[in-house]
């Protein structure tokens, strides 16, 4: 019996959307340096499997030791395995942020572990901070003796606005492929927190795969360590600033309520739509556009929107106008 896909923004099977608002990949990309990395790649050779270079150098990057660099296929890839791990450890309780990545729950129900609605009754955490859905900044919770939390950061090179939450002890999970704006090349990695379980690493690394990351993934880290593309997301920023307050304008001028956040993208409850369903599927069918609908991500009735240029907010704003009954 084949599962149902999970729901996810991006190309479907109508192809690519011409106005994606429906990723959190950085508007502003592809970074041209990360690009070009990518075209000079020599994908006729396996990478070190060991990834040793690569280790090293994203070590050096965040001030770490080598040893604490864990890579993955995705971030996706890290959650089922990260579950994996404390499952095997004896954990049977995950929190899970609501709403939130639809991935953390889907792990753990596939592993068997049961959804904690408090924190200090999980062995495992996962706090997304900005979060995803929302683009919103929380507190980490608090971690009961013994267990594992995990930070999702991929959203951290985005942050436009607030200050990042304090999370002692967590784990790193970093996707640098949305602030790059390549969300095509799949490579994440995560990061120990200085005194961590050496038995629960060890377990990941037995877990992990041969060669989860191809050329193109390393090309794509080796670049992210890169000054000058540090350099080219830092410039970025101020435009999406610019961008999310004319998006949260267009979107205000529709009716629609806008939640609050400090990233690239925001939720908004498009009040004034009788039938939300039926407006996301004529965006998408006659005008090329997509937005997330968040209610797999455990809050009905709202949309997530990805910053955009001001041409594809104009195309939205006159696509919803149009189909108003």
């Amino acid at each position: 019996m084949t599962a149902p896909h999970a729901a996810h923004g991006g190309p479907d099977a109508q192809g690519t959307p011409l106005h994606d608002f429906s990723t959190n990949a950085n508007a502003c990309g592809p970074c041209p340096q990360a690009l070009a990395a990518l075209a000079r790649t020599d994908a006729a050779h396996y990478p070190d499997p060991a990834y040793g270079a690569l280790r090293e150098r994203l070590a050096a990057f965040h001030g770490v030791r080598p040893a604490q660099v864990h890579l993955a296929a995705s971030a996706s890839e890290f959650i089922v395995r990260m579950t994996a791990a404390v499952a095997r450890q004896g954990g049977q309780g995950v929190h899970v942020p609501l709403p939130g990545y639809a991935d953390y729950a889907r792990a753990a129900q596939a592993l068997g572990l049961r959804r904690a609605a408090a924190a200090a009754d999980a062995q495992l955490v996962w706090h997304g901070d900005p979060a995803s859905p929302t683009g919103q900044s929380a507190p980490a919770p608090q971690l009961a003796p013994g267990a594992v939390g995990v930070l999702d950061a991929a959203y951290a090179p985005l942050r436009l606005g607030g200050e990042a939450a304090a999370c002692d002890g967590y784990w790193q999970l970093w996707t640098p492929n949305k602030a790059l704006g390549l969300t095509g090349v799949r490579a994440a990695y995560a990061l120990a927190p200085p005194a961590h379980d050496e038995a629960l690493a060890r377990t990941l690394e037995a877990l992990m795969p041969s060669w989860p990351i191809g050329a193109h993934g390393v090309a794509l880290l080796q670049s992210w360590t890169e000054p000058e593309v540090q350099q080219w997301l830092a410039s970025c920023l101020p435009v999406l600033r610019a961008w999310k307050l004319r998006q949260l304008a267009v979107c205000e001028s529709l009716g629609w309520r806008c939640l609050p956040g400090d990233a690239s993208f925001f939720c908004a409850e498009p009040v004034t739509v009788r039938n939300l369903p039926s407006l996301l599927a004529h965006l998408r069918t006659t005008r090329g556009i997509k937005l997330r609908d968040t209610t797999s991500l455990g809050l009905a009735g709202h949309v997530r929107l990805n910053v955009m240029p001001p041409a594809s907010q104009d195309a939205l704003h006159e696509a919803v106008l149009v189909h108003r009954p």
